[in-house]
C-alpha cells in the first residue's frame, strides 16, 4: 500500500519534497541550538525564587539588590557575544561555530548545578549571556545560505518558536524539580545539540570562500535532496558565476576534478580597512537602519515591557483570574503566534503580517490604556495585591486585548527583525552584521526593561500603554514605505534593492511549478571573508 500510494505521487511533488527536507533537517539541528539558549532565557525565572532564602535545604541566598541582577546580567552580555560573533563565525565556519558554543553553555548549566557561592551563579548567568551572544551571527547566516528563496522565510521563523518552547520547558520543569536538578537536565541540551551538528554540512558559500570548491559542492548535493554533484554541477555553476561578479579575486580556480571550466575566485581576505569602507556603504547602513527599526519596534511596541511585568501588570489591572496563569497565557500565545507566521509568512509575506501585527497591537495597547484610565488605576501594584475575582464581561478586557498584543506581537514584529538579519545584508558583511544586529537588538530589549518603570512613573500605566499604542501605529506608518516584500527573493535580488540598483516588487515571489527554483537560486550568494 505505500508503494503504491507513493507511486502516486507527481513526479514534481516527489522531487520538491526530497529537495526541501535536507533543508528542513539542517534547519532543525540549528534549533536543538536555539531550544538551549531559550533555556537560559527561562531559567532565571525559576532561579529567583530559589535564591530569595525561604528554601531552607539552599545554601545560597541573595538580598533584594543582588536577585534584580539575576534577569538582567544575561541580557547585558549576550551584546558582547553579538560583537565577537562575526569575527569568530566567519575564519572556522557557521557549523563549528554553532558546535563549539556549546560548551560555554555546558560549562554554565554545570556552575548551576555545582554552585555554592552567589559568584559561582552570576558567572554562569554571565556565561549563558555570552555564549547567547556568540550564536547569533552563526545560527542567522546558516539559515540564509542553506534556504531556497521559497523555503527561507518558513525557516527563518522557526527560530523563535524554538526559543520560546526552550523559555516554556523551563517553566515547566521548575514546578517539578528545584532548579539544580533542572540545571543538571539542562546539560543534556548541549551535548545532544553538538552531536547532531556533525551530520548537516557547513554551507556551501563559506566553502567557497574558504576555496574548498569539492566540498562546497558535495554540501549543495546534500542540501539539494541527497543527490549527485554531477546533478548539482548546472547550479554550481551558476553560483560561481554570481559569485565572479563581486569578489575580491586573486588567482582564478578550477576542481580537482576539473569539472568546473569557469573561473572560480580565490576569495581574498579583506582588511580591516576594507571591512570599515563596507561598513560606511550604503548597501550595509540602509539595511541596518531597517533592522535596527524594526528591532526597537518589536521591543518598544510594549510586549517585551510586558512579559517582563507582566505579573504586576496583571495585578494592578486587576485581572479576573490569577495572575501567574495569566503569564502562562501569554507564553501559549505566544508559541502559537509563532506557529501562525510559520504557517502564514510564505502566503502572505513579511509586509503584510508585520503591518498587520503593529495595528493590531497598537489598537490592543490603547484599549487596555484607555480602560486603565476609565477605571482610575494610574500606577502599577508593586504589592502585588491577591487578584479581586471580578466575573464581569468588563473585567477581561485588558487581559483579552493584552493577549490578543501578546499572539499578535509573535506573529510579524517580534520575528521580522531576526528573518531580516539574516538576508538584508551584502554577502561582504553578512555576519558581522548579524553581530552588529543582533547586539543592538538585545540592547534595546534592555532598554526596553529598563525605563518602563520611569514611564509609568512620569507617564502613568495608561500613558505608557498609549505610547506603546502609538509608537505601532508609526512604526506601522514607516514600514508600509520602507519595508520591501523579500518573501521568496534570492539574496542577490535584496542586495541589488538595497543598493540601489533595482527594485523589488512588494509581492511575494512563490516558485514556479515545475522549475526548480535551486537552478537559479542566488541564496547562495557568495560570502567573503569578514576580517
Amino acid at each position: 500500500m505505500v508503494l503504491k500510494t507513493e507511486n502516486k505521487l507527481p513526479e514534481s511533488t516527489k522531487s520538491s519534497l526530497r529537495e526541501a527536507l535536507p533543508q528542513v533537517l539542517a534547519v532543525g539541528v540549528k534549533n536543538v541550538l536555539l531550544l538551549g539558549f531559550g533555556m537560559t532565557l527561562g531559567f532565571p525565572t525559576i532561579l529567583i525564587p530559589s535564591l530569595q532564602g525561604t528554601h531552607e535545604n539552599e545554601s545560597i541566598s541573595l538580598g533584594p539588590d543582588a536577585i534584580s541582577w539575576i534577569g538582567s546580567i544575561n541580557l547585558i552580555c549576550v551584546p558582547v557575544g553579538c560583537l565577537l560573533s562575526g569575527a569568530i563565525t566567519q575564519p572556522i565556519g557557521r557549523k563549528r561555530a554553532m558546535q563549539l558554543v556549546n560548551i560555554p553553555f555546558l560549562t554554565a548549566w554545570l556552575l548551576f548545578h555545582f554552585s555554592t557561592e552567589a559568584w559561582q551563579i552570576f558567572v554562569a548567568l554571565a556565561l549563558t549571556g555570552l555564549s547567547g551572544g556568540l550564536l547569533e551571527a552563526p545560527v542567522l547566516t546558516y539559515v540564509a545560505e542553506i534556504a531556497q528563496p521559497h523555503l527561507r522565510g518558513i525557516l527563518s521563523s522557526t527560530s523563535t518558536m524554538a526559543v520560546i518552547l526552550g523559555s516554556l520547558s523551563q517553566y515547566l520543569l521548575g514546578t517539578f524539580f528545584p532548579f539544580r536538578v533542572v540545571a543538571l537536565i539542562n546539560c543534556c541540551m548541549p551535548v545532544i545539540s553538538f552531536v547532531l551538528l556533525i551530520f548537516v554540512p557547513e554551507t556551501p558559500l563559506w566553502l567557497i570562500s574558504k576555496n574548498r570548491i569539492n566540498d562546497a559542492r558535495e554540501s549543495m548535493a546534500w542540501l539539494r535532496g541527497w543527490t549527485t554533484v554531477e546533478s548539482v554541477d548546472a547550479e554550481f555553476q551558476e553560483l560561481c558565476r554570481q559569485l565572479n561578479k563581486n569578489a575580491v579575486q586573486a588567482t582564478p580556480l578550477t576542481t580537482i576534478s576539473g569539472k568546473l571550466n569557469e573561473n572560480v575566485p580565490m576569495i581574498k581576505k579583506p582588511s580591516k580597512v576594507q571591512m570599515l569602507k563596507l561598513l560606511g556603504k550604503k548597501e550595509f547602513l540602509w539595511p541596518y537602519f531597517l533592522v535596527a527599526l524594526s528591532f526597537f519596534l518589536g521591543h518598544f511596541n510594549g510586549m517585551t515591557a510586558m512579559q517582563t511585568y507582566a505579573i504586576p501588570i496583571f495585578s494592578s489591572l486587576k485581572a479576573p483570574i490569577d495572575k501567574y496563569y495569566c503569564t502562562i497565557i501569554l507564553g501559549a500565545v505566544e508559541f502559537f503566534g509563532c506557529i501562525a507566521c510559520v504557517t502564514l509568512v510564505n502566503l502572505l509575506g513579511k509586509r503584510v503580517i508585520n503591518l498587520v501585527s503593529l495595528v493590531v497591537c497598537g489598537v490592543c495597547f490603547i484599549t487596555v490604556a484607555t480602560y486603565a484610565h476609565v477605571v482610575g488605576i494610574e500606577y502599577l501594584d508593586t504589592l502585588m495585591s491577591p487578584n479581586v475575582n471580578e466575573t464581569g464581561v468588563f473585567y477581561w478586557t485588558p487581559l483579552v486585548f493584552l493577549v490578543i498584543s501578546s499572539f499578535s506581537s509573535y506573529l510579524g514584529i517580534k520575528i521580522l527583525p531576526w528573518i531580516l538579519t539574516g538576508e538584508v545584508f551584502p554577502n561582504e558583511t553578512r555576519a558581522v552584521a548579524s553581530g552588529l544586529s543582533s547586539g543592538l537588538g538585545y540592547i534595546f530589549g534592555f532598554l526596553a526593561n529598563k525605563v518602563f518603570f520611569s514611564m509609568v512613573s512620569n507617564l502613568t500605566l495608561p500613558g505608557t500603554f498609549w505610547v506603546f499604542g502609538a509608537t505601532s501605529f508609526v512604526g506601522a506608518i514607516i514600514l508600509h514605505f520602507i519595508l520591501p516584500e523579500t518573501e521568496g527573493k534570492t539574496l542577490h535580488e535584496i542586495t541589488e534593492h538595497f543598493a540601489g540598483r533595482s527594485k523589488l516588487s512588494n509581492k511575494v515571489q512563490r516558485k514556479t511549478n515545475g522549475v526548480s527554483e535551486g537552478f537559479k537560486n542566488e541564496a547562495f550568494e557568495a560570502e567573503e571573508s569578514r576580517f
